[in-house]
């Protein structure tokens, strides 16, 4: 599912919302989402999951042209974690499509 797509599901599933205010919406909780991650915050939607920031430490790598050592610096970057209701929801689904597939 795409921005735009999510936009196109708020605006039809809320009748009272034109597609200005659901694409207005969705910008308002994807920029509250990233400001947050920014300052160094935990995001947690309960029944959703979390998004929380990790740390890679610094580390040599490799030039994959040339073979040479290349030291790659200390990054933080975004991690999202399932909630329990969302890997259950997603295991019970894949179960059930699994189970409706022909069998060869």
């Amino acid at each position: 599912m795409t921005r735009s797509d999510l936009v196109e599901e708020l605006a039809a599933r809320f009748g009272q919302l034109t597609h200005r205010d659901a694409e207005f919406a969705v910008k308002a909780i994807l920029d509250a989402m990233n400001d947050a991650l920014v300052r160094g915050h935990r995001i947690e939607i309960r029944g959703f999951g979390s998004f929380s920031i990790n740390r890679r430490p610094p580390r040599m790598g490799r030039n994959p042209r040339s073979g040479e050592s290349v030291a790659i610096p200390e990054k933080r970057v975004p991690h999202f974690k399932p909630g329990k209701a969302l890997r259950e929801a997603v295991d019970q689904r894949t179960s059930e499509m699994q189970a409706n597939e022909p069998k060869s």
